[in-house]
């Protein structure tokens, strides 16, 4: 079948599997992969940077391409992008060649969304999109979950995890083959550095930068902080991974609270939550369950956020709604890229309570880029929540 119902369910599988597994697992499986290969904090953020700058490519190479060569084949390439990046992190025995497949296997999660969105706008009538593409971002939050049962069921076991993680994507990519639809017809999608010239968009560029610094650090070093911080053993750990995805999947309250409240106020709202997540991490308790707590409300806050910077990026674009996605999903990841060395740069140079504490400045300093004007007034309907 490769319906409306089957394109929804290609898109879930191959979003959990591009960001959840080829993306994110990283930073789960950071503390053991760093006992490994005997990574320094500076060498692991800047792999973990890699995977964020790869995203930033990807993204671009999606969006230039799906137009022209459709979802089909662009879908095709995100799931063999992550088969690829995550058999070589399988295999990897030094830094360098690690840093080449986590790249690899970030680029795929950039050349997924475009390709899924066009065959949602191919395949769903116009009514039932909205919910489709909810659904199918809603694959982030299950995947992070999926990959921590996987860490919990092979405990010290990173490579096999990856290695597993690379047969999926195999299935996975020949499945999309067959569901996705093909060429649309359409040509090339043109972005133009003059989009940003838009009233409005300088803010949402500051903020949407600004967040995936703030974000960085959790995200690549989470894991590290918690069996440092919170004496997590690697049993909690995956454990902690699996309430992050949780927390993530709370996030399809999105939708509501933009109805209610509007962008300005949701967002500030997540950014909130992202600092409190932070400064859970850096009291160094030993109760598991403010480690627990401090997950969950990153996910939640991740998925609260990024789905309020793509409602307020499409408000300032509504002509060009392929771009009012594509620009905050970029200044995130681009700013995921410069926040992961840094905060390794930060954390060899210091100590973890310190770069939390400049990270959560950061976030606290995203909350005065918000929006004035018709895009603070409440949401006029249910958004997606995206990965970014």
């Amino acid at each position: 079948m490769k319906g409306a119902s089957a394109t929804v369910a290609a898109g879930f599988v191959l979003t959990a599997l591009s960001y959840g597994l080829a993306r994110f697992a990283y930073g789960l499986l950071l503390p053991q992969i760093s006992a490994d290969l005997d990574l320094s904090p500076v060498v692991a953020g800047w792999i973990g940077g890699s995977s964020f700058a790869a995203y930033c490519v990807g993204i671009v190479a999606a969006l230039l391409l799906s137009g022209r060569f459709g979802a089909r084949l662009v879908g095709l390439l995100a799931g063999l992008a992550a088969a690829g990046g995550m058999a070589l992190a399988s295999v990897a025995a030094s830094g360098p060649v690690l840093g080449a497949g986590i790249a690899l296997a970030g680029l795929s999660s950039g050349l997924t969304s475009p390709p899924l969105a066009a065959a949602v706008a191919a395949r769903v009538e116009t009514a039932r999109r909205d919910r489709a593409n909810g659904a199918i971002n809603a694959g982030t939050a299950a995947g992070i979950v999926f990959s921590g049962l996987v860490a919990v069921a092979a405990i010290g076991s990173w490579r096999d995890i990856y290695g597993l993680f690379a047969l999926i994507a195999a299935g996975v990519a020949a499945w999309i083959w067959w569901v996705l639809p093909g060429r649309g017809g359409g040509g090339a999608v043109r972005l133009s550095p003059a989009l940003l010239a838009r009233p409005g968009l300088p803010r949402l560029v500051a903020a949407a930068g600004l967040y995936g610094v703030a974000i960085a650090g959790t995200w690549t070093f989470g894991a590290d902080i918690l069996r440092e911080r919170m004496h997590f053993s690697q049993m909690e750990i995956a454990c902690a991974w699996v309430v992050l995805g949780v927390g993530g999947i709370a996030g399809v309250s999105t939708g509501s609270l933009l109805a209610r409240f509007g962008v300005a106020q949701t967002l500030r709202l997540a950014l909130l939550l992202t600092v409190i997540s932070s400064a859970l991490l850096a009291c160094g308790t030993s109760l598991p369950a403010v480690g627990y707590l401090s997950m969950a409300l990153f996910g939640l806050a991740y998925i609260v956020a990024t789905g309020s910077l793509l409602v307020w990026g499409i408000d300032r674009l509504p002509d060009r709604p392929d771009a009012g996605l594509a620009i905050p999903f970029l200044l995130v990841a681009a700013g995921q890229t410069i926040g992961a060395p840094l905060f390794g740069a930060v954390l060899q140079a210091t100590d973890t309570p310190s770069a939390l504490f400049l990270f959560a400045v950061i976030a606290c300093g995203g909350m005065v880029m918000p929006p004035t004007g018709p895009t603070d007034a409440a949401a006029s309907g249910p958004a997606p929540s995206p990965a970014a």
